[in-house]
């Protein structure tokens, strides 16, 4: 390594991530690949321990983990977590510590995170993400941030490593953000499973109507992936039934905070609440059983479902 190398090493600030789960190990594993410190925390040990390979030390007590970040990282399941971790982390982090939560949460819930943390002399940024799995593995995560220009400032460098970060405005607009994601895509899924059954119910191949619009002005990134997995019935897990839902939830309470009323939002939450018994933890693509479920003997195909045990 040479000595330029050694001095931007030294530059880098000290992470800790919270959070090894399905998105958190591949967005820790990359900020460990770009030669960033990580230490890692997560509340069943043995996923954090996974990427000891790769450099991370491992800490039991959120406290010990992150008493010597300069960033800390938060992806958690939602924002009730959030709460309890940061209110365990707080013994242990310094003053002037950044604390970056990219969990998706209510904006309210990030709000009082920030308002939490600022008694404390710990800044914040809300910085939920988009792309699954998938992005956060390649490092092409959309990422929201609400936050103070200077903060943001900060954490771009590392926020980039993990995917395409963008200040969206104050602290808790990231959550805004991402609901309004969120809601394009729940709303998206609906319209394509809809469109689907529609051109077999009409007496078309359904898979030839898929090809035949897109590179028009119906193509999207949901059609195209999440259209083959309804095709397909493919609904193991990428985004679950169960996120899509608490998601599209937490859009109404925004909504309704705001003064406003989405009643397309209200439609698809209904459709993503009447399959969340059944396949909670399925793809969010079966929001196509939901629409079969209101139309008796019409199923879009003939292959046996895919779906999570």
């Amino acid at each position: 390594m040479t000595q330029f190398d050694l001095n931007q090493s030294e530059t880098k600030p000290t992470i800790t991530f919270l959070g090894i789960g399905l998105m958190g190990k591949p967005m820790a594993s990359r900020l460990l690949q770009a030669g960033y410190q990580v230490t890692a925390w997560n509340r069943t040990r043995s996923k954090a321990d996974e990427l000891t390979p790769l450099g991370a030390k491992v800490e039991a007590q959120v406290a010990d983990a992150v008493r010597n970040a300069d960033i800390v990282i938060t992806m958690l399941e939602a924002g009730p977590i959030v709460a309890q971790v940061i209110d365990a982390a707080l013994p242990g982090l310094r003053k002037g510590a950044l604390l970056i939560d990219m969990s998706s949460t209510r904006q309210s819930e990030a709000q009082d995170a920030h308002a939490t943390l600022a008694k404390h002399g710990v800044r914040f940024i809300d910085a939920p993400v988009s792309g699954g799995v998938v992005g956060a593995q390649a490092g092409s995560l959309a990422i929201m941030a609400g936050g103070s220009a200077e903060d943001f400032a900060e954490a771009a460098s590392v926020l980039t490593v993990m995917g395409r970060p963008t200040l969206v405005g104050p602290a808790g607009c990231g959550q805004i953000a991402k609901l309004c994601n969120q809601l394009i895509v729940g709303g998206t899924l609906n319209i394509v499973a809809e469109a689907l059954l529609l051109a077999q119910a009409g007496g078309a191949d359904p898979t030839a109507v898929r090809a035949a619009i897109r590179g028009g002005f119906a193509e999207s990134r949901i059609l195209e992936v999440h259209g083959q997995r309804m095709l397909e019935r493919n609904f193991m897990p990428g985004g679950q039934v169960k996120s899509q839902f608490k998601d599209l939830e937490n859009v109404l309470i925004a909504a309704a905070n705001a003064g406003l009323r989405l009643p397309v939002t209200e439609l698809v939450t209904e459709n993503y609440q009447s399959i969340l018994q059944q396949s909670p933890q399925a793809d969010q693509s079966a929001v196509l059983l939901a629409l079969e479920q209101t139309n008796p003997g019409q199923r879009l195909g003939t292959i046996k479902d895919q779906l999570p045990s």
